[in-house]
Order: structure tokens, then C-alpha cells, then sequence
């Protein structure tokens, strides 16, 4: 067969197959592969030979776990058959599945109708955009009516739901002609339709066939599979390499395999494939399973579902090469349970076992619970802690038990703010600036940048990002996940020598916990959608409960002797109610609930006492931020870290509140603190100043940025005796500040920087004075440094490894409580070390409105000379 498969390598399709869980689901994949030639011989469920349910936990309780596939030949095509769990605990492992589908089926019990999962699993379909093909399976058993089935699909799910098999071949053209406007023009004017018109509506979602049968019997399957085989159409794939990580494994020997699917390029064994957040591994081998068997290959070209060992770090949901990763899921467990131990069993081993069942099920959330030192898993339902129970015994031989249930909690915040973090113990160097912005519920977590490239390079903000995007953030309430917000990147700073990865990672949490802290938060709680059906002449207690429960239904619908209650409802008040309505519905009653989504907590206070979390003592999450002083790091706490920033975004909660848009990011040049800030940061981080303390005078107006108002401010008039003046120029940083340089330098540097020297050089001679320009050449290797006389000014160019910033500190300290010394830069951590030392600063924006003010005085008097 495997050479039959490499004929046709363009018309690869992914077929998953999805259901209710007793629909029938893996006794079609059984059909379906028997029809197909795949298999000799049928294999059963309840008989523990089905070919997909290969695990001894799936054939022990008859459903299926884990996602596997099959691959067969139908027509020209080459089809992978993905088999999904139909259990609603385990859902988490069909979703991830849904990433790599071309099209799906969707298999109901006819006997049954459509339920409450089969609406879960259209939604799911309709999120990720999957065309669907449905076999409505079982109709052999009595009672079963193709009319009525499918006149409740249409009505449950949608009205493009079509009988593939009718019979009236007239009626068939008119439903479909009704599906949408390409097929009603190609009906209207041909009286019929080409396969192809209705292929593409397939595709499209906008026709959806319907087929009826038994797969046990294997009745419909063959007409099922000619559906399939007309009616599928293979994907178009880009030249160049992409893929997208749907799950992560382990063989019978522990290796690990990753399983993708190729969306573009071809992969092939040896390559080398690098992830967003720093690792780069090789492919070993390159596997394509059918069943419990695989097939090694040396390449696996696009449209192929492989798997492949020798990568350590991916992760499912990851997009590799040009393929962006998958959106977050949208089914989430809403229960955590406490993880006993034997006694024993050392607790950090058994940690860091279950975070390998962790990555395998990225549903299965494990939690290190500092405070108790306990560990606590996140389940989908009581199934799935049984499956995860036997799990841990035959991998790890280790016999655990669990707690009772509880809720998980999630948090959020109600307004935007900015959250600061900077990391910078000795040799280190780091500062983020966060948006925190509240979504829309069921949003989950954004992450983007809206940061200038001049100030923090891209290869920074990526890492930044990705470091953002690599761990669960908790809140403050609770200690709980936080989720349904927009977190922004607006302003960095790295350190070209110290800086490196990590520091930007130790930056960015304590930015998102520093915002967090300052914020209006919230706390979540999860709600569940719910079908209830009782008898009818329960009904009032049935709505009197679900009030009682603060939920809300739509008004009971009438089904023979049963009454259908549809609505939401706490999952905390539901947690328990299946019980209830077993016990007074004498077992008559049912209840199906699927996961809707978090909304505020109706018992906040009640909850965060109860939670005990203090945020302050989490030092695994730490809310304060690092900096360094005197050759050593020292800790600032969240609420006093933004006096100590050296970078300022430009964002103002007043100007959000106003505008309901973040204001921009400051020009290079704008003043970012206040003389008097300046001052009590130089006092807390350094220790009082050299300078005196009355020259410390009021923040300079906006419109008093230049040196005669420095001079005015400090009592001098241009006739008084003034002592020897200083002005230093951080050069760089000015040509970066100022539009018409900054353009100049993008074209070439040496003349942005000839262009500055001379401007400043027509400046000095007016205003006299010594000018003194400063320019890095500290990556210059083997550089001494220089010192160069230009007209009245002398440029300084710096030694290899001594900055511009290291240079005007060191000369500031020197001369600073001798000379009038102005420092001109928008550097916010110059400025505050050169006040520190007894110099007056001017930002970038202030000597050019400074300069700007010469020219004209010399135009001024130059043509008052002309005219006398």
C-alpha cells in the first residue's frame, strides 16, 4: 500500500472523524477502513480489536483517548483518517486535532438525534472553519426516521444539511440551489449542477452533505465514501516550509515525537528547524503511522501527517518555518484537583514527571501550589482524573490518589494601565513597558508591540514577546491564571554590552505582574451551557432550581412526556446538580453540560478570602523589579519601580480616559521627568546629591527648554560674571532625536554626524562657551578613543567598550561642582545620574529649540546691520 500512496503525493487530504461519544465513531473508522481495502478484517469496540483503539486504557473502557490516524487510498487521493475521542473530558484532545483538518465528519446517533456535545463539536467545527461531512449512523435500530433527523439537523445545526442520498433528484438541485448564490445562478440557468459547483460549496462551508447508514452492518458506508471521494478537493500549499504541531507523544521506548502537519515546503531528515522562543533542533526520523504502525520516510512533502522524533521543545499549537502558531483553545477544564502522594514519593520528581504528561495533553494543566508545596491538576472531569490516575501508574509506577474538586478560577483587569519591569542585577540589563487592556470575554490573552525600532530593535521585542507568550500569567486576587486581555509592548530598553535574552524574559514578568498590581482586577469564574431534560411534570423544580443556581433558560420546550430546558449557569452551582436530577427524576432525567466561558464571579470576596493568596509572598512571581547601584542589585517594590525607570513610554491613564486611544510614545528629545523627580530618584538610588539643594529648583515649563532660561532660572543675567560654561553633547542620541539627521543617518551616518558637528560648531561661535560632542565608539575594536578640534567645539570619539553615556557621567563627576555643565540628551538614566553630579540637562528637543533661537538672533542682527 505504502507504494499505491506516493502516487498521487498532490491529493493529500486530513479527514477527521468526530462524534458524541456511543455514536458509533470508531466502528465507521473501522468501516471506512475496511471499504477502502485498509483493513482484512472489521474490528469491534466492545471486542477490543477496533484497529484505531490501540491503548489498553481505550480497550479496557471501550472509547477512545487519544487522537490516532490511519492512511488509505480513495479514488486518486490519498487520505489520513483522524480518529478523535468522542468523550467530552476528553475534548481537549480532539480540539488540537481540529488545527490540521481539510475536512471533517460528523457522525450521529440516530437513535438519539442531535445532543448536547454534537452542538460542542459543531461550534468547535464552525471556530476553526472545517468543511463537514455528516453519516447520522444507527439507523437500523427501530424508531430511527431519516425525515425527522434531518429536519432536527437543519433546525440544530444548519440549513445547508443535505440529504446526498434523496432519492428526487429535482428536490436534491432545489435544497442545494437554496445553499447559496453561485448554485442557485448554476441551477437557474442550467436546471442542474456540476460536481465541481458543489465540491467548492463543500469546501466553502456552505453546503454540508448529510448520509444515513449503519456502520456496524455496513449499510451506507460505500455510497458515504463515493461522497467523499467526489466531494473532496485537496488543498493549494506554498513552496516554502511551514508546519503546525497538533500534539506531542511518547513510543513504547520514551522517545519523544512531535506530530505535525506539513503546511508548505517540504521537510525532510536532518533539517533543522528553529522555534520562536530560541531552540533549534534536528529531525532524527520522519514517521507516517497508520494504526499502532509506522513507515519511515526521508521527507514529507505538504499535506502529509507526520510524526518526527529529535525535537526536545515544541510544544502543541506550535507553527514552525513561515506557519504562525494556533489560536488558543477554546475548550478549557474548570476543575482542579489536589494530587496526593504516597508517602515517600519525592514531590519535585513527581513534579516534573507529570509535566511530561502535561506537554503531551495541553489540557492537562499541572500547578505548583508553592505555598502548601502541593501539586494540582486541571481535569476536564472525573474520566479523565481516572485515565490520568492510571496513567501515572504504568508510566511512573507511582500510586496516586486526588482530592475533591474545585473550581479554577481565572482573573482579568477592568481598565488599561501600564505595567514596568526591569531586571538589572550586576553585568545584566533589561526594561519593559506593558499595555495591559481589557478584552472581551472568552478573548483569552493578545500579545502585540507598539514599539519604535529606534528605541528597542525587533529581534528584542520578538524575544519579548515570545517570552510573554511561553507561560501562564497569574493575577493577584487569587493567584490565578489571568486571561481576556491585550498586552502591548510600548517601550524597552536593552544594554548593547550586558543585555541578554533572559533579562528581557525576568523584565517582561515583572512588567505584567508590576501592571497587575496597580490595576482594577476582577475575578472569573467558569459557566457551563446546559440541556436538562426531566419529566414534564418535574419542570417547575427543574426552573426552580436553575434560578436557585442563578442561571438563566429559555422557556421549556415539549417532547413527548419530556420537558427541555436550554441555558447557562455557574459551572460551580452545576458542579454537583447531576446528582440531583438522578435522584429526584427517579434516573429519568439527564443533564449535559459543555464549557461556555468565564464571567464575573459571583462571590468574589467570598472566594479571594477563602484562596488566601498573597501576592507579595509569591517569590515565584515576583511583582517588584531589580536594579543596580554601586556595583550591586537591589530590589524595588512594584509600587515605588516606575520613579527608578529609565525609559518612559508616554503613556497616561488621564490622556487614555479622554482620548479612549494610548497616547504615542515621546519623540526622542521631550523632557520625561521633572527636575524635582530626577532629584528623588538620584537620592534613593545614589544617596543625597553632590550639588547643593538649592539648584534643585521647579520643573522647567515646556516652554523653557533652552540654556538663557536655565541661565535665567538660576538668577543670571548676560551681563553677570559667569563661571566657566560647559555644554555636552550626547551626538548620537541628538542625531536620533532630530527628523531631519535621523534621515540623513539612515542614508549615511558620517554625513548625519558632519551635519551636526557643523551646526553646533555655528552655535558655539555665537554663543561662546567650551562645546564639547560625544560620540560611542566603544564596539571600535581596539579602539583609544580621540579627541578632534572643529572650529570652536572638540568631538570626542570614545574608547573600545566606554559608551557616550559612560564618557559625559565620568566628566560630569569631575567637573560638575566646578563648571556650569549642561548635558544635552534624552537619555532618562544619564539624566538622572549627571543631576545627581551637579549638571543641568537639556533634552534633545530643547537644544534644537535652542539653536533654532540663535540662528534667528543671528539673522536678526545680521540684517539690522545690512540696514544701517
Amino acid at each position: 500500500m505504502g507504494d499505491t500512496l506516493e502516487k498521487n503525493p498532490q491529493k493529500r487530504i486530513c479527514i477527521g472523524i468526530l462524534a458524541h461519544v456511543d455514536a458509533g465513531k470508531t466502528t465507521l473508522s473501522e468501516a471506512i477502513l475496511y471499504s477502502s481495502g485498509n483493513l482484512r478484517k472489521l474490528g469491534r469496540v466492545d471486542h477490543g480489536d477496533a484497529y484505531l483503539d490501540t491503548d489498553q486504557l481505550e480497550k479496557k473502557r471501550g472509547i477512545t483517548i487519544f487522537s490516532k490516524q490511519a492512511r488509505f487510498v480513495l479514488g486518486d487521493k490519498q487520505i489520513t483518517l483522524m480518529d478523535t475521542p468522542g468523550h467530552v473530558d476528553f475534548s481537549a484532545e480532539m480540539e488540537r486535532t481540529l488545527q490540521v483538518l481539510d475536512y471533517a465528519i460528523l457522525v450521529i446517533n440516530g437513535a438519539d438525534g442531535v445532543q448536547n456535545h454534537t452542538l460542542t463539536l459543531w461550534k468547535l467545527l464552525e471556530h476553526y472553519g472545517i468543511p463537514v461531512f455528516l453519516f447520522i449512523n444507527k439507523m437500523d435500530q427501530p424508531g430511527t426516521d431519516p425525515g425527522r433527523l434531518m429536519d432536527e439537523v437543519k433546525k440544530r445545526l444548519n440549513d445547508g444539511c443535505i440529504d446526498f442520498a434523496a432519492a428526487d433528484e429535482t428536490l436534491f438541485f432545489e435544497e442545494l440551489a437554496m445553499c447559496c448564490e453561485p448554485l442557485m445562478e448554476t441551477y437557474l440557468q442550467a436546471g442542474s449542477m456540476s460536481r465541481s459547483h458543489i465540491a467548492e460549496a463543500v469546501q466553502n462551508r456552505q453546503v454540508f452533505p448529510c448520509y444515513f447508514g449503519s456502520a456496524l452492518k455496513m449499510e451506507g458506508v460505500e455510497a458515504f465514501l463515493d461522497g467523499l471521494e467526489i466531494y473532496c478537493r485537496p488543498q493549494t500549499y506554498a513552496d516554502e516550509f511551514a508546519a503546525r504541531v497538533y500534539k506531542i507523544s511518547r513510543d513504547s521506548a520514551g522517545r519523544r515525537l512531535t506530530h505535525m502537519k506539513i503546511l508548505g515546503g517540504t521537510l525532510r531528515v536532518k533539517d533543522i528547524l528553529k522555534g520562536r522562543n530560541g531552540w533549534e533542533d534536528k529531525i532524527d526520523q520522519i514517521r507516517l503511522y497508520s494504526g499502532s504502525q509506522f513507515k519511515l520516510e526521508k521527507q514529507a512533502d505538504a499535506g502529509t501527517i507526520c510524526a518526527v522524533t529529535g525535537l526536545e521543545n515544541t510544544c502543541a499549537g506550535e507553527g514552525l518555518g513561515t506557519e504562525d502558531s494556533a489560536l488558543a483553545p477554546v475548550l478549557e477544564p474548570v476543575l482542579t484537583y489536589r494530587i496526593l502522594l504516597p508517602e515517600n514519593c519525592d514531590t519535585h520528581t513527581m513534579l516534573a514527571n507529570l509535566r511530561q504528561l502535561e506537554e503531551e495533553d495541553p489540557l492537562l494543566r499541572v500547578v505548583w501550589d508553592e505555598w502548601s508545596g502541593e501539586i494540582h491538576a486541571q481535569l476536564m472531569g472525573k474520566v479523565a482524573m481516572e485515565v490520568l490516575q492510571k496513567q501515572i501508574l504504568d508510566r511512573f509506577g507511582i500510586e496516586v490518589e486526588f482530592g475533591p474538586g474545585s473550581i479554577v478560577y481565572k482573573e482579568t483587569i477592568v481598565e488599561p494601565v501600564e505595567g514596568v519591569g526591569h531586571f538589572e542585577p550586576l553585568r545584566h540589563y533589561a526594561e519593559v513597558h506593558l499595555l495591559l487592556e481589557p478584552g472581551k470575554r472568552g478573548s483569552g490573552l493578545v500579545f502585540a508591540a507598539d514599539c519604535s525600532e529606534e528605541q528597542l530593535d525587533r529581534s528584542w521585542q520578538r524575544l519579548i514577546l515570545a517570552h510573554l507568550e511561553e507561560k501562564p500569567h497569574l493575577g493577584v486576587l487569587t493567584g490565578s491564571e489571568i486571561t481576556d486581555m491585550k498586552i502591548t509592548l510600548i517601550a524597552g530598553k536593552g544594554h548593547l554590552k550586558h543585555t541578554e535574552g533572559g533579562d528581557f524574559r525576568q523584565a517582561a514578568y515583572r512588567a505584567v505582574r508590576q501592571g497587575l498590581k496597580k490595576a482594577k482586577s476582577i475575578l472569573l469564574e467558569p459557566w457551563y451551557e446546559f440541556c436538562l431534560e426531566v419529566p414534564q411534570e418535574m419542570v417547575g423544580r427543574a426552573m426552580a432550581d436553575i434560578q436557585r443556581m442563578e442561571g438563566s433558560f429559555s422557556p421549556p420546550e415539549t417532547q413527548g412526556d419530556t420537558a427541555v430546558i436550554i441555558g447557562t449557569a455557574p459551572a460551580a452551582s452545576m458542579a454537583q446538580y447531576q446528582n440531583d436530577v438522578l435522584t429526584y427524576t427517579k434516573g429519568r432525567g439527564r443533564l449535559a453540560c459543555a464549557f461556555k466561558g468565564y464571567g464575573t464571579c459571583r462571590n468574589e470576596r467570598e472566594v479571594i478570602e477563602v484562596r488566601g493568596y498573597d501576592s507579595e509572598r509569591d517569590a515565584q512571581n515576583p511583582t517588584g523589579s531589580v536594579f543596580c547601584a554601586h556595583g550591586a542589585g537591589f530590589t524595588v517594590s512594584w509600587d515605588q519601580v516606575e520613579t527608578y525607570m529609565h525609559v518612559d513610554s508616554g503613556w497616561r491613564p488621564e490622556i487614555r480616559k479622554a482620548s479612549k486611544v494610548r497616547a504615542p510614545l515621546p519623540q526622542r528629545g521631550q523632557r520625561v521627568a521633572s527636575d524635582q523627580e530626577l532629584e528623588e530618584i538620584f537620592t534613593r538610588t545614589y544617596g543625597e546629591s553632590k550639588r547643593e539643594r538649592a539648584r534643585f529648583q521647579s520643573p522647567l515649563d515646556p516652554a523653557e527648554k533652552s540654556l538663557t532660561a536655565v541661565k535665567k532660572r538660576r538668577g543670571e543675567t548676560e551681563t553677570d560674571e559667569q563661571r566657566q560654561r560647559f555644554l555636552l553633547v550626547d551626538g548620537y542620541n541628538i542625531i536620533f532625536a532630530w527628523e531631519e539627521l535621523k534621515e540623513l543617518a539612515q542614508v549615511n551616518l558620517d554625513s548625519a554626524r558632519d551635519r551636526l558637528i557643523e551646526i553646533l560648531c555655528n552655535y558655539q561661535g555665537y554663543q561662546g562657551g567650551t562645546l564639547i560632542v560625544v560620540f560611542d565608539a566603544y564596539k571600535v575594536e581596539g579602539g583609544k578613543g580621540s579627541v578632534e578640534k572643529h572650529g570652536g567645539i572638540y568631538v570626542i570619539y570614545t574608547k573600545e567598550a566606554e559608551s557616550a553615556d559612560q564618557y559625559i557621567e565620568r566628566t560630569v563627576n569631575q567637573i560638575g561642582r566646578t563648571y556650569d555643565v549642561t548635558v544635552a540628551t534624552s537619555d532618562n538614566m544619564v539624566q538622572m545620574i549627571i543631576w545627581g553630579e551637579g549638571a543641568m540637562r537639556i533634552s534633545a528637543r530643547g537644544l534644537k529649540e535652542e539653536i533654532e533661537a540663535v540662528n534667528q538672533r543671528i539673522r536678526s542682527e545680521y540684517m539690522g546691520q545690512n540696514g544701517s
